[in-house]
C-alpha cells in the first residue's frame, strides 16, 4: 500500500513539474511572438504606411462631406468605422479600394449605420465636393443591395486638417503632378478614434472585415465575443490578414488536458485510499 501511495505522489509530482514547465514555455513563446511588432518612427517624407494602432486619429477636425456640408469628424464616428484614404480622381487604386469594399459590405453581417459606418477621406485638397458625391452614388449603385447613404459618406477639406488625419494615421503620401503616389489601405477605428487594425490591398475577405470590426465594437454585447477572437485570431502583418493562432490554441488545449488528467489521478486517488481505509 506504501508503494502505491508513493507511485501515485510521484505521478502528481512529475504531472505537476511538467504543467508547470509547459505554461513557462507557452508564456515564453507567447511574449516572443508579440515581441515581433517592433515600432516604427514616422517620417512625414515616405509613401507609406507606419502602423499606429493603439493611437486615436483626431476627431476635433472638421471636412467637408458629399452635400457641401461642414461636418466634425467626431460627430460621423460614433462606432466602429472603416475609413478609406483616397483621392477621388484616382482611376485605379482608390477606385479599386471603394468599390472592393462596395462588393463585400453586403456579404458581413454586421448592420450599415448601427454596427458600423463608412468613411472615405480625400487626401486632395483640390476635390471638390461634387466629385465626392459623384462617386457616392458610382459606389453605392454597384453594391446592388440596399445601404443607407448616410452610413457611407465622403469627404473632402483642406490642406492642414487632411495632414492631421494622415499623420495620425501613419500613412504617407506624395504628390506627382495631378497624381499621388499613395499605398492602398483602410484603417478601422473605434468609436472614441482609436486605430485598432489596418486592412491593406483593394480585395477584402469577409472574415477579415467582420473581425477587425468585432475588434473596434464598443459594449457589452460584443465583449465576450472579442476577446474569443483576440485569442484565437491573431493579426499577420506579413500576410496583412487575420490568422488562426494556433500556438495558442494548441498550448491552451495540452494545459487544459494536463489539469483534468491531474484532477482525475487526484479523484481516483482519494477514492482508492476511502476505499482501502473502509476495507480496515
Amino acid at each position: 500500500m506504501d508503494n502505491q501511495l508513493f507511485d501515485t505522489h510521484e505521478i502528481f509530482n512529475k504531472i505537476l513539474l511538467t504543467l508547470f514547465f509547459g505554461m513557462l514555455l507557452v508564456a515564453m513563446l507567447l511574449n516572443i511572438t508579440a515581441g515581433t511588432a517592433h515600432a516604427v518612427t514616422v517620417d512625414e517624407t515616405f509613401v507609406g504606411v507606419n502602423e499606429q494602432l493603439g493611437s486615436k486619429i483626431p476627431l476635433e477636425i472638421s471636412f467637408t462631406d458629399e452635400t457641401g456640408k461642414t461636418v466634425r469628424l467626431g460627430d460621423l464616428i460614433t462606432g466602429p468605422t472603416i475609413i478609406l484614404p483616397v483621392y477621388y480622381n484616382c482611376s485605379n487604386v482608390c477606385y479599386n479600394l471603394q468599390w472592393g469594399l462596395g462588393q463585400v459590405l453586403p456579404k458581413i453581417k454586421s448592420r450599415p449605420g448601427v454596427d458600423y459606418r463608412v468613411i472615405s477621406i480625400s487626401f486632395d485638397e483640390n476635390d471638390p465636393p461634387q466629385l465626392a458625391a459623384k462617386f457616392k452614388r458610382v459606389y453605392l449603385t454597384s453594391m446592388h443591395a440596399p445601404f443607407p447613404e448616410d452610413s457611407w459618406r465622403f469627404l473632402t477639406g483642406n490642406v492642414p486638417n487632411i495632414k492631421k488625419f494622415t499623420t495620425a494615421a501613419g500613412y504617407g503620401f506624395q504628390r506627382k503632378g495631378r497624381d499621388f503616389l499613395h499605398p492602398s489601405v483602410s484603417l478601422i477605428v473605434t468609436g472614441d478614434g482609436t486605430i485598432v487594425r489596418y486592412l491593406y490591398g483593394s480585395t477584402f475577405l469577409p472574415k477579415d472585415l467582420s473581425l477587425a470590426l468585432i475588434e473596434a465594437r464598443d459594449g457589452t454585447s460584443g465583449t465576450t465575443i472579442r476577446k474569443i477572437v483576440d485569442y484565437c485570431f491573431i493579426f499577420d502583418p506579413e500576410q496583412k490578414t487575420y490568422a488562426f493562432n494556433l500556438l495558442r490554441v494548441s498550448a491552451t488545449i495540452v494545459i487544459l488536458c494536463t489539469g483534468s488528467f491531474l484532477a482525475f489521478l487526484i479523484v481516483t486517488g482519494r477514492k482508492r485510499n476511502q476505499n482501502t481505509s473502509s476495507r480496515k
